[in-house]
């Protein structure tokens, strides 16, 4: 058997970042920079006000307190958008809406709730310190600053500053685009009537959602018969919209396993066993004239999960133009006592606790088995049990995958 890393060596040096493409900002949410963004202009690119009320000269209320009040003479009003020339000289006071540039000579802006609201004049009755509610030009980013590097991931806020640059469209690396396939004669859809010796399909629910919850586009292209033929004729035809195919079931030692009938002459996809537990029978390679990457998944639908977490995500973040680190595990201390088979890397399902100021603890689920799909959706962590080590006492401290 080959061990957990080099399988993942294998598919990380097999897999390349797709070419970036420009696309327009409402498409580009999670998708991966492919150039520096710089801003063209100064942000804020004039001074403005930072609220409603008054803008003024300093020097003109720094008198000013309840009981000695200053009254101001309200020469002009400034709305936001309002490309008007203003000014605003000693004694006078401009009504100033939020966002609206502030008027020569008007070094502070009083909020509307400490004066009397007065459009013709105003009574002030409070001190407002020079600078006062005013957004400076430039204040959040400078003409030429890069404001977004190449490789950041587009989420909200970053689409927001994008736009703010001023950009209608973006060089991105795209979401990879990945269909998933399950094969098996017992699979039926799910709402279908069960037959004798059928269950209904869920592998392709969950690893479809995966591959969306992480960032890329899943596409389910339904239940496969037990026919290598029509598996190759499933594969032609998705592979137009594929830049990763994932497929689940066919691949162990049996007699009809379909996925490595089907692949293995092509010579292009190797089937192996990983020393890991869910999940030991393992398929990777490329298919079409296009090298897409596949992966050959167990059936069970635990393993198939676990597979995923440990192998396709990595791969598809490098895809993405995303770092390929495995997720990250966290120490916690076990509330039971744990057992794991000699020689494989076991992947328990458990639930994390990290409470406020405590150390973190993991609790094995009820259900370890590779087919106990409702222990998996009760679980929120992988626990990893390393490949030298066959049994762990209670509070033994533990590396844990959170999910």
């Amino acid at each position: 058997m080959r061990s957990v890393d080099e399988h993942l060596a294998t598919i990380l040096g097999t897999v390349r970042t797709l070419a970036p493409l420009e696309l327009e900002l409402e498409r580009a949410l999670g998708t991966t920079l492919a150039e520096d963004v710089t801003s063209p202009v100064a942000l804020p690119p004039f001074d403005n006000s930072a609220m409603d009320g008054y803008a003024v000269r300093w020097a003109d209320v720094a008198e000013a307190t309840p009981d000695a009040p200053v009254t101001l003479r309200v020469v002009e009003d400034v709305a936001a958008g309002d490309g008007g020339l203003y000014a605003v000289g000693p004694g006078h006071a401009a009504r100033i809406m939020t966002g609206a540039p502030v008027p020569a000579g008007a070094d502070a802006v009083v909020p509307v709730e400490w004066t009397d609201g007065g459009t013709v004049s105003v009574t002030i009755g409070r001190s407002a310190p020079r600078g006062h509610a005013i957004r400076l030009a430039g204040e959040d980013v400078h003409a030429g600053d890069t404001v977004l590097a190449s490789g950041a991931r587009i989420g909200a806020a970053q689409l927001g500053i994008l736009a703010g640059v001023g950009r209608r469209r973006v060089l991105v690396r795209p979401r990879p685009r990945v269909v998933v396939l399950s094969t098996g004669a017992e699979l039926v859809e799910p709402g279908s009537s069960l037959g004798a010796g059928q269950i209904w399909e869920s592998n392709s629910y969950a690893l479809a959602a995966a591959v969306r919850e992480m960032g890329a586009d899943g596409f389910r292209a339904g239940v496969v018969p037990d026919d290598p033929a029509v598996l190759l004729d499933q594969l032609d035809a998705h592979l137009l919209r594929a830049d990763a195919v994932i497929t689940t079931g066919g691949v162990s030692m049996g007699a009809y396993e379909p996925v490595k009938q089907a692949l293995s002459p092509l010579g292009t996809v190797s089937f192996d066993r990983v020393a890991m537990q869910p999940g030991m029978p393992q398929g990777f390679g490329v298919v079409g004239e296009d090298q897409v990457p596949i992966f050959a998944l167990p059936g069970n639908p635990v393993s198939s999960f676990v597979s995923f977490v440990l192998f396709v995500r990595p791969a598809l973040r490098k895809m993405g133009g995303l770092p390929p680190e495995p997720d990250r595990s966290v120490p916690a201390t076990t509330t039971e006592a744990l057992r794991s088979p000699k020689g494989r890397r076991s992947y328990l399902r458990g639930m994390l606790s990290r409470p406020p100021g405590g150390p973190a603890t993991v609790a094995p689920v009820r259900g370890q088995g590779s087919h106990q799909l409702a222990a998996l959706a009760a679980a929120n962590a992988l626990v990893v049990v390393p490949e030298d080590v066959t049994e762990l006492p209670e509070g033994a401290e533990v590396q844990v995958i959170p999910l």
